[in-house]
């Protein structure tokens, strides 16, 4: 039987990190951390570590599922990766993302969608891509009691359509975005692939937080990829992700000494036999 995950850091009274808490720390002048989780024992270890925010990304799509985009995920598997980690989290604000065509058709399939993951997973907000075009979806997310991130810039769901992963440099259209999210209700704005001075410009016009992820220091918060930041993934690492531990290595080296001890007799030993 294996262990459970470590809990959180102490036994004292935890606090949760709720929306308005969230939206509050902007005023405050406190920088927000943001990370991607996707299961119970990442969520366990991120929550214990002190993380104001989980993001349970479509990105799992790419680092859990190993395809090529976000764009095959469904609603059922985000689902499921966001109960594994609501399970786990004691404090930590969780946002689940709301997949490609849950929420495009219209504004009642978006409410309809968030609705079933917030009511199935316990989750305490939903994520969406875009600004101006999904400013009545967001309304409506809003006016259902739903809260709502946004996400500008580079969207991932529009890799096609834009033809790649590429900084977004369309100032007058990024602000715009931005704003139509906040006035739609939005509690927060992802500000993803951006130039660093227009990032700072749009955070110094919106009351809401903006998290950045490749859109410079000026942001309200930054996000990463989890597995990025341990560097456990491989292939292209964007400009923006500085990798803080090389578990990958450390991974390989304790697998080949694992399989080196069990074929030399070494493991189990005296210490870990039962007498």
């Amino acid at each position: 039987m294996s262990a459970r995950p470590v809990e959180a850091r102490d036994q004292k009274e935890v606090r949760p990190v709720t929306v308005p808490r969230f939206v509050e720390a902007k005023r405050q002048g406190r920088k927000l951390s943001v990370l991607t989780a996707y299961d119970f024992l990442w969520a366990s270890l991120l929550d214990a570590a002190g993380v104001d925010a989980i993001l349970v990304g479509d990105s799992l799509g790419m680092v859990v599922q190993g395809k090529a985009s976000t764009l095959p995920v469904t609603l059922d598997e985000m689902i499921y990766h966001a109960e594994l980690v609501v399970r786990a989290v004691k404090r930590a604000l969780v946002v689940v993302d709301l997949p490609f065509l849950t929420f495009q058709i219209s504004p009642a399939q978006a409410v309809e969608n968030a609705g079933t993951i917030i009511k199935r997973t316990g989750a305490a907000a939903v994520k969406l891509e875009g600004g101006v075009t999904q400013a009545a979806t967001i309304a409506a997310l809003s006016a259902a009691d739903i809260p709502v991130m946004a996400h500008v810039g580079l969207k991932p769901q529009s890799v096609l359509k834009l033809g790649g992963y590429k900084i977004q440099r369309d100032a007058e259209r990024l602000l715009a975005d931005a704003r139509a999210a906040e006035e739609a209700g939005a509690f927060a704005v992802v500000l993803e692939c951006i130039p660093r001075g227009l990032a700072r410009d749009i955070s110094a016009a919106l009351s809401i937080p903006t998290i950045g992820i490749g859109a410079g220091p000026d942001c309200d918060g930054q996000v990463l990829v989890t597995q990025d930041l341990l560097g456990l993934t491989t292939g292209h690492r964007p400009k923006f992700v500085k990798t803080y531990a090389n578990l990958a290595e450390q991974v390989t080296q304790a697998v080949g000494q694992y399989i080196a001890e069990v074929a030399n007799g070494q493991f189990p030993d005296d210490d870990h036999s039962h007498a």
